[in-house]
């Protein structure tokens, strides 16, 4: 019994081994088999899949970002006009201060001043009785002259008679010749009168100059005497306050900064490239449309304007050129001289380009399109302007697709399955901020309709944005794009329409 046992467990072991040995060979066989299918099998060509779009020709106006400040070109320093105590201070002479023109902001004694005043009076008044008396000097003269000139004509006929009488033997040689030593006298007395006019008129000439320089001397000191009394030369806002009551200043000593409010401007630096796309065919600057943003907080305060000229030289280690925008500025505006804003130029329409990602082009313009037979074919393109995340792009051959990202493993010749946006699989294209700025004169049906929105609409969809889950990127994008004057109409409708539906 124990023996049948024992053979059959080996038969059993004997049988197990067969079946394992058959099953190792109907594998070896298999693959075998398979090994020559697959070998005589045609290879299948790879082919990848990109995201495409196509170059559609468009008109946009480039916009360049530049950093600057907000500085006054009409600012003023108080100073003493003389020294002395001060008197009064107005309430509102302080910093940030709003005064308006004419304004007293304060006094300095005017005791100094007065005293000048009336010292220059009593000098005036000392120099007309100088005048009066040497007018008067002149009629006395003037008399002294005619009578004279009277008693020598009577002398001259007395002469003429003795002479006569001479001639006639009824006079003689000593009365002719006394009545010529009297002529000769009276003709001397003449000559002294006529001296005596002379001088009396220069010395009335000479008491004018006195009376004016008299005069000269009394309105300096009542100009002095005026501006012991400061006040505002237009209206502005005080900086820099530096007085108190009773304190005592010297002259020139400055007081306070006074800034005109509504003389602000945007000064900035743009590099040589830049600046040379605000230049017309004569290289003289255009007055280029500007719009400058300063960041409160959670808002922002945007101003228009337009580039009003250029700084006059180049700082030393400076590059590129200086500008400076003028502001179209309300009243009571929040804009500061010191405040640091972002300065946005319009630069001249470019019509006929292409908008593309940077990702799809190489720093020297070259571009991956999609040729006959589904191929990759590389061109190369004039680069224009790089604005963010897109390029601006010339010599394009409008209508054919192109590839949005430009992958590591992609080259000349590859196949590849293209996928447009909107389709299954594909990534969804970012909204362009170019386009939202995008010429209506242009390809607007390209692009869709640009509108404006209501305060209360756009503030909507910003708070909506940015309380989304949308990468930081796009959603910058995005907002740039919201606070532009016109929108496009299709970008509105499709954010209302996914953040809606996310609500």
């Amino acid at each position: 019994m124990r023996f049948l046992m024992r053979g059959l467990l080996g038969l059993a072991l004997m049988a197990v081994m067969i079946g394992f040995a058959g099953i190792g060979v109907y594998r070896l066989y298999t693959a075998t088999t398979a090994e020559d299918t697959v070998r005589q099998r045609p290879a299948r060509e790879r082919s990848y899949s990109v995201n495409v779009a196509e170059l559609a020709p468009v008109t946009i106006s480039p916009v360049t970002t530049a950093y600057g400040e907000i500085v006054s070109w009409r600012s003023l320093e108080l100073r003493a006009s003389t020294e002395g105590l001060l008197v009064d201070v107005a309430r509102k002479f302080r910093d940030g201060a709003a005064v308006a023109e004419g304004e007293l902001l304060l006094r300095i004694d005017p005791a100094n001043a007065e005293f000048l005043v009336l010292d220059a009076e009593a000098a005036l008044a000392d120099a007309q009785a100088g005048k009066t008396e040497a007018e008067e000097a002149i009629v006395g003269a003037e008399q002294e002259l005619e009578a004279a000139r009277r008693q020598l004509v009577l002398r001259r006929q007395s002469l003429e008679r003795q002479e006569q009488l001479k001639d006639k033997g009824y006079s003689t040689a000593v009365q002719v010749e006394t009545e010529e030593l009297g002529v000769a006298s009276l003709e001397q007395s003449l000559s002294n009168r006529l001296q005596s006019v002379i001088t009396a008129r220069k010395r009335v000439e000479r008491m004018e100059l006195t009376v004016k320089r008299a005069q000269f001397a009394l309105e300096e000191a009542r100009r002095v005497l005026n501006e012991t009394a400061l006040t505002a030369p237009f209206s502005g806002n005080l900086s820099e306050v530096n007085a108190t009551l009773g304190r005592r200043v010297s002259q020139s000593e400055t007081l306070a900064l006074l800034i005109d409010p509504a003389a602000l401007e945007a000064k900035f630096s743009l590099s040589t490239s830049e600046f040379s796309r605000l230049l017309d065919d004569g290289g003289n600057l255009i007055k280029a449309p500007v719009i400058v943003t300063l960041q409160l907080g959670g808002r922002s305060l945007e101003v228009a304007g337009n580039i009003d000229r250029a700084a006059a030289v180049v700082s030393e280690g400076e590059a590129g050129r200086t500008l400076f925008a003028t502001l179209e500025l309300e009243p009571g505006t929040a804009l500061r001289p010191g405040d640091f804003v972002k300065v946005e130029v319009q630069e001249p329409e470019l019509s006929r380009v292409a908008v593309v990602p940077s990702s799809a082009v190489t720093e020297d313009g070259r571009l991956l399109i999609v040729g006959d037979g589904d191929r990759i074919r590389e061109i190369r393109t004039t680069l224009l302007r790089r604005m963010g995340n897109e390029v601006v792009l010339a010599d394009v051959p409008f209508g054919t697709d192109y590839v949005r990202e430009r992958l590591p493993q992609l080259g000349t010749g590859l196949k590849v399955t293209p996928r447009r946006s909107g389709e299954e699989g594909a990534a969804p294209a970012a909204d362009s901020p170019a386009t939202a700025r995008m010429s209506e004169a242009g390809e607007e049906g390209a692009r869709g309709d640009l509108v404006a929105l209501d305060p209360e609409r756009r503030a909507a969809l910003i708070e909506q944005l940015n309380s989304s889950d949308m990468p930081e990127n796009r959603k910058a994008r995005l907002l740039a794009t919201l606070n532009q004057p016109m929108v496009p109409k299709d970008l509105i409708d499709r954010l209302e329409q996914r953040l809606g539906s996310r609500g």
